[in-house]
């Protein structure tokens, strides 16, 4: 953006116009040439230009008792960007963030791509040798962390081995826990100019997000995101979503993931409100909606099962409907009838880091509103069809890439393909080359196809467990299980949970001869080397159930757990 005087900015509505990049010129069949006139790169950055210029002193960010205006929102956002580059970030580089849902995770989505720098939002659950590997592999050079992670940060620091510039954010009254950095996060803002001029990405190809998977498969893998795909990604949200500049937005889904699920950009989109928290508690978030008329927010099943379970003293009545979008498992009935009970409106979406977040949503169809609660939890357990967003989507044979027919019993492979698919994983080819392989973004979810063209998800081929919304990997779990002295043997596989949707169930053989363990001895060894999310609740001793090849049936390991 153009650079203003502070005097300026004081006496007019900060404008609005963004100096974009001059594209390539580039003529075509017809002899018509692109320029500046008729082509600029899509950027979610453009969504907060717009909003500060149509709704400069309307309450963009509401964060406890403190509350900032889309003027203020933009002003602490340039802010940021001008004092990252003071301090050397430049385009290109990776600047990561480890933060709860509060303003500064929130303006790290704007400032940092303002300098056509990497934001690569960390999730806070993992554990040291894990956000490590994260830093390193994402060459990061800043780090903004909260005092609340001061703990397993400067393990993963210790870890990484290298300098690193570390911004603290300590916003929160009576915050505890060690300090992180000699600079605080307000600080830096107070280096920083307002009036920061910055411009768009010259393309839309431009990396704008770095975000690591809950490695599925071992080491966490790092997606990438563009510009265009966060751009458009966030439009399908506010579409699909139905917000509008009256939203009011809450934050109780990790900012992390995958930037929110781009409701970061979202909800900005359609000049909304977002309502940010600093942690996830019935009590707080039933206030929270009554108090600022939260209309919208999104969670994965845990959440909605929080709330359920509230104590009945913290449940509040809404005088509308609260729209909540849920991913992961489908919602079973009785949740789907707790939640209408107490004023909530479901919406069952679908998708993965690798796609920025939903790409399907189970779209509601008039004619279910006469269904009765089990009608309408069948047609709500599918996951849907393609968003607005997204190009293409088929249920295919995993090997010939042909549609199944939609007859909902033959079993294919979701694949989606669009603008809203990840460019690939850093530093990893092979991987990259196998998981967008035919010219398909290959899920590795199974699924049948309905003749209404409702896609419903029946297995997970890759054994994945999705526990509170989060991603564990079986073999992860094993390989732990594997290092104890005593267990010669181990699977684990998914077990329903009623509280997190899924938790893995370890099977274990112990060596012959083995010291007597207990269940709670396993499972607090695997707490010792995972995050915690990823150790097994539940622990079964005995044989492993094999084929005649020596392989573990772990469908005959996940039919019992189910009976567990």
């Amino acid at each position: 953006m153009v650079a203003q005087s502070r005097q300026q900015t004081r006496r007019r509505r900060p404008a609005a116009r963004v100096r974009q990049a001059r594209p390539t010129r580039r003529r075509d069949a017809d002899g018509l040439e692109r320029g500046r006139a008729n082509y600029v790169p899509l950027t979610p950055l453009s969504f907060l230009a717009r909003s500060v210029a149509v709704y400069p002193t309307k309450i963009a960010v509401i964060d406890a008792n403190r509350r900032f205006t889309y003027a203020e929102f933009y002003a602490r956002c340039r802010r940021l960007a001008s004092a990252l580059k003071q301090r050397g970030i430049r385009k290109g580089d990776t600047v990561a963030i480890m933060a709860p849902n509060v303003p500064a995770m929130l303006e790290a989505h704007y400032g940092v791509p303002m300098l056509g720098a990497v934001l690569n939002p960390l999730n806070y659950r993992l554990d040291a040798a894990s956000i490590a590997f994260c830093l390193n592999h994402g060459g990061a050079k800043a780090l903004i962390a909260d005092r609340d992670y001061a703990a397993v940060v400067k393990a993963a620091l210790d870890l990484l081995g290298r300098k690193l510039t570390v911004i603290e954010i300590d916003d929160a009254p009576h915050q505890a826990g060690e300090r992180l950095g000699a600079t605080s996060y307000e600080a830096l803002l107070g280096e920083g100019d307002p009036d920061h001029a910055w411009h768009g990405p010259g393309d839309e190809w431009d990396s704008i997000c770095l975000l690591y998977t809950s490695g599925t498969t071992g080491n966490p893998k790092g997606v990438v995101y563009h510009h265009r795909g966060a751009y458009l990604n966030a439009i399908g949200n506010a579409m699909t979503f139905g917000l509008a500049p009256d939203s009011v937005y809450l934050w109780t889904l990790p900012m992390f993931h995958c930037n929110g699920w781009t409701y970061t950009w979202a909800v900005t989109a359609t000049g909304g409100t977002h309502v940010c928290l600093r942690r996830i508690d019935p009590t707080v978030v039933f206030a929270a909606i009554k108090q600022h008329a939260v209309t919208h927010m999104c969670g994965a099943p845990i959440v909605l099962t929080m709330l359920i379970h509230a104590p009945d003293a913290a449940k509040i009545r809404f005088d509308r409907p609260v729209q909540v979008a849920t991913g992961g498992a489908a919602p079973p009935s009785p949740v789907i009838a707790a939640m209408e009970n107490m004023g909530f409106r479901v919406t069952h979406l679908y998708g993965a880091t690798e796609s920025y977040g939903p790409s399907m949503v189970c779209a509601w169809q008039r004619d279910w509103d006469g269904l009765d609660l089990s009608g309408r939890a069948a047609k709500m357990a599918r996951q849907g069809v393609r968003y607005l967003t997204l190009e293409d989507l088929i249920v295919a044979d995993p090997k010939t890439r042909k549609p199944v027919p939609k007859d909902g019993a033959t079993m294919g492979e979701i694949m989606v393909r669009g603008n809203t698919v990840m460019k690939g994983y850093l530093n990893n080819p092979k991987a990259t080359a196998a998981t967008l392989k035919g010219g398909w973004y290959r899920s590795g979810d199974l699924a049948v196809w309905y003749e209404d063209g409702y896609a419903e998800v029946k297995d997970r081929s890759k054994d994945i467990i999705i526990s509170g919304g989060e991603n564990i990997s079986s073999l992860e779990v094993e390989e732990a299980l594997y290092k104890h002295p005593q267990v010669m043997e181990a699977a684990v596989v998914a077990r329903p949970d009623p509280k997190w949707g899924e938790s893995p169930c370890a099977f274990v053989t112990l060596k012959p001869g083995a010291v007597p363990v207990t269940a709670e001895a396993i499972i607090e060894w695997c707490r010792a080397k995972l995050a915690h999310f990823k150790a097994p609740r539940t622990i079964v001793f005995g044989p492993l159930p094999k084929t005649s090849t020596g392989k573990i049936q772990k469908f005959v390991l996940r039919q019992r757990a189910k009976e567990l």
